[in-house]
């Protein structure tokens, strides 16, 4: 018989990145508190126009994050566990660069009444605009992709979707004005950079125990 898709060892790593997460970014604006922060936008971030139906894709992304981290932790490619430990890697950085590296952005005023309008005021009101840099959607949008691109046990097609999906969170985020340019950028680069470390550790880990064994 075939394993289930959902055992309990991949319920238990996704609670566990949802545990990580939701403390790194409450836990950070107890600890940060009200003090200057910077803002990071660029000409090119006053340049881009405001385009609330991009809100879809925006909080299309925590149902991206669901499948694709499911996905990534049951197939781990280069280790197991190596997933989780990017991604809890990548949020330690975020959670110092929030209290460390505090920032903020002034968002537009927010016209219309249609559906992404409406949506895109919610939005603001239940998000502050704190807990940028790096872009946590961005991060666990394109470490998504990053535990599907070179898996061959995926289909190409689902690759080729997770990527599209991933730069539509990405662009997303600038778009609605909740990000800007190096908020994204340096999400990108922490998913990248938090792969390849986990990967390291995971080389180690096997190293250690297959020389254990030999001993």
């Amino acid at each position: 018989m075939k394993r289930p898709f959902f055992t309990k060892q991949l319920l238990g790593r996704m609670a566990v990145a949802l545990l990580v997460n939701l403390a790194v970014y409450y836990g950070s604006r107890l600890l940060s508190g009200d003090g200057p922060r910077r803002c990071l936008a660029t000409g090119l971030d006053r340049a881009l126009p405001l385009l609330p139906w991009t809100v879809f894709f925006y909080w299309g992304g925590f149902l991206f994050w669901l499948v694709s981290y499911a996905v990534g932790m049951r197939l781990d490619h280069g280790g197991p566990g190596r997933f989780l430990t990017a991604h809890v890697l990548g949020e330690l950085v975020c959670f110092a660069c929030f209290i460390l590296f505090p920032t903020t952005m002034t968002r537009p005023e927010v016209s219309g009444h249609g559906l992404g309008a409406m949506l895109l005021r919610l939005t603001y009101r239940l998000d502050r605009p704190d807990n940028l840099f790096p872009s946590i959607h961005c991060f666990a949008s394109w470490l998504s992709w990053i535990g599907v691109r070179r898996n061959q046990r995926i289909p190409l097609k689902y690759r080729g979707l997770s990527l599209a999906f991933a730069l539509a969170v990405c662009l997303s985020t600038l778009t609605v004005k909740q990000h800007v340019i190096p908020d994204a950028a340096a999400g990108i680069l922490l998913a990248e950079l938090s792969y390849l470390a986990a990967g390291a550790l995971a080389r180690r880990r096997t190293a250690r125990r297959e020389g254990a064994e030999v001993k």
